[in-house]
């Protein structure tokens, strides 16, 4: 009787460790096809308004331009307003970052634990604005399923102040529908909410409103006249051209 006893447990161990290793692969190739869909282009490059929106109603309004190379090469440039324009931040591989100032005239590199810091006064990170996949950031957990989407629980690698990332991918597309960031205190900071189209044979995020809810602040991101696989090269993403 023990032994039938001992083997029914070891059964139900191996059943439980067997589940949690198709959960962890299942929740890994989501996350992965999710970046598929973010990456898949060779480069892209686009224009961007900024709409900043303070708790009181009242909003700011910027513009900038955006390129991209692969996974991990990321040029982001304010052009207006005047205040503004030329100050611009570079991703690199490597979990490398520079940020440039004209008025200081000279880059300067983002050391990791700054990362969190607001970038420009928006209501995204340098963190978020960092060019890095998702599976190399971050290890997932499914959490569950409903009927449109995939909820992945995204647990940081590295250093971060998330404590995780609760993503809710499309089930049909696997490009992400929102994003729930969590501090190490493990309280909700900021929400993010995309919006994609069809450019193409790719899928656009056209808008991404991130809401800070300890300021009650929002930061939009709308891109435009998006283009794809225009022939970009490492010589785009450097830091001479990050100055000019």
């Amino acid at each position: 009787m023990k032994t039938i006893i001992q083997k029914t447990i070891l059964v139900e161990i191996l059943f439980a460790v067997s589940l949690i290793s198709a959960y962890s692969q299942d929740a890994n190739a989501i996350l992965g096809k999710m970046d598929d869909v973010m990456f898949s282009p060779e480069d892209m490059t686009g224009r961007m308004k900024v709409v900043m929106i303070e708790k009181n109603g009242r909003q700011e309004f910027r513009e900038a331009t955006l390129q991209q190379k692969g996974t991990d090469e990321r040029l982001f440039r304010f052009t207006s307003p005047a205040s503004q324009a030329g100050i611009a931040v570079l991703s690199l591989p490597d979990d490398i970052m520079y940020l440039y100032l004209p008025a200081y005239g000279k880059e300067r590199r983002i050391a990791s634990s700054a990362k969190n810091q607001n970038f420009a006064g928006t209501d995204f990170s340098y963190d978020d604005m960092e060019s890095k996949s998702y599976s190399e950031k971050y290890t997932p957990k499914l959490l569950h399923t409903d009927n449109n989407a995939y909820i992945l629980e995204l647990t940081p690698n590295g250093r971060s102040d998330y404590s995780k990332i609760v993503v809710r991918i499309n089930k049909t597309h696997y490009y992400p529908e929102s994003m729930e960031y969590y501090d190490r205190g493990n309280n909700k900071v900021k929400t993010a909410s995309y919006t994609f189209n069809k450019i193409g044979n790719y899928w656009n995020a056209n808008e991404i409103e991130m809401t800070n809810l300890k300021t009650n602040r929002i930061t939009k991101m709308q891109m435009s006249d998006v283009r794809y696989d225009t022939g970009l090269t490492d010589d785009d993403f450097t830091v001479r051209k990050l100055k000019q």
